[in-house]
């Protein structure tokens, strides 16, 4: 299977394709084939934090080794290569969120943040200044034109490298100046691929899911930017009983059971944290049950409005974290009238600051719906799983 080239532009000679370059050898394949095909290619790539200790670091992506990797295969490419300094506004749109999340008590992913607002936003703000009709990247996830004119993207065809849940804040508007020509790729296929094409980094290790935690320590980022995050506090079990102490609420998650440090009878999972009391709840299994799951920040994708579709209660298949296969749902209204959605099999481990994403079911759950930030949880019973905000 060959890359996904065909929509980018029929006369590639005359077509301006700017390729966000990170260095890997997913984003210098996409370079490396429009370039051979003839299209008029301008490497970017990012640099977005300090450049230390995560510059050196095997497996950081958007720092040091990575940005030289990306100037080497933009020469030997023979394309023009700049380096852009986004590091003020990934500190604040990316690192500074993230640790903030934490110290409340929930568990963010920086990528999503990242790909909406720096890589999708501003990246594709400067490809626009430089000329170009789209913006591509090496991303795992398949983009294509809809009948009624519009575009789509679709869950990638490797499905272990499937990026889509990470992109459901992509606006209709960016998707439609967005190309990600490795959708129907295998990993494998790009790496042999990077072989043909003669680049040095065919063999380069994978990224990391946070690039700017040095040594994956990220207890040590978060913290830095907010140290109460690292406050001790009580572990409490849902029945009122103080179990033990905590080590600050930033090493907690939802569904979580190891490294609780208590001991009891039965097995006990984090079924909650209350940042503002420095609490971290725990329970038994049957208490992570999640029928309803309420949402913040809603991008949503779909034929129709997000209210009717809420009112008519559409069918979808959704996703509350990366490596979970779609389960089906339906949209729905809360008593206040604001979108939820309701598991038909139920899940567990919902944790807020995670993403729900949204899946066509008509679609055999390809077809990327949008999602938001899960904020709250009910049980099946009407218990809620939540993340009190300091």
């Amino acid at each position: 299977m060959l890359p996904d080239i065909a929509d980018i532009g029929t006369d590639p000679a005359s077509t301006r394709v700017v390729v966000a370059m990170s260095g890997g050898v997913d984003s210098s394949v996409v370079a490396g084939v429009l370039a051979r095909a003839g299209f008029d290619v301008v490497g970017v790539t990012l640099q977005l934090y300090d450049q230390g200790e995560a510059a050196q670091r095997k497996g950081a992506c958007c720092a040091g080794q990575d940005i030289y990797d990306a100037r080497d295969v933009a020469d030997r490419l023979g394309i023009p290569h700049y380096v852009l300094d986004y590091e003020s506004r990934f500190r604040e749109e990316v690192i500074e969120r993230f640790a903030q999340s934490y110290a409340s008590g929930f568990t963010p992913i920086p990528c999503v943040d990242c790909n909406r607002t720096v890589k999708f936003r501003d990246l594709l703000a400067t490809a626009q200044d430089l000329g170009a009709s789209v913006l591509a990247t090496g991303h795992y996830v398949a983009s294509r034109g809809l009948p009624d004119g519009r575009r789509a993207l679709f869950r990638a065809a490797e499905e272990g490298r499937d990026q889509s849940y990470f992109l459901y804040a992509t606006t209709e508007a960016q998707i439609s100046r967005l190309r990600f020509p490795l959708g129907s790729m295998k990993k494998s296929d790009v790496r042999a691929l990077a072989v043909e094409l003669g680049l040095p980094i065919a063999d380069k290790p994978d990224s990391q899911d946070i690039c700017f935690v040095p040594g994956g320590d990220y207890a040590e980022v978060v913290e830095r930017l907010r140290p109460e995050a690292g406050e001790a506090g009580d572990i409490v079990h849902l029945d009122g009983r103080t179990l033990g102490r905590h080590r600050g609420v930033m090493h907690y998650t939802i569904g979580q059971r190891k490294g609780l440090g208590i001991s009891t009878p039965e097995p006990l999972f984090v079924v909650a944290i209350d940042a503002a009391r420095r609490e971290v709840r725990v329970g038994p299994r049957e208490a992570l049950a999640v029928r309803t799951i309420h949402l913040s920040d809603i991008n949503w994708l779909g034929d129709m409005p997000l209210a009717r579709a809420c009112a008519e209660g559409q069918e979808v298949h959704v996703k509350v974290r990366s490596t979970r296969p779609p389960t089906p749902a339906h949209l729905g209204l809360s008593a206040a009238g604001a979108p939820v959605v309701h598991l038909l099999l139920g899940e567990e481990g919902v944790a807020p600051g995670q993403a729900c994403v949204f899946y066509d079911a008509a679609s055999g759950a390809a077809r990327l719906l949008g999602g938001g930030t899960i904020q709250r949880a009910e049980g099946a019973a009407g218990g809620l799983l939540r993340a009190q905000v300091a």
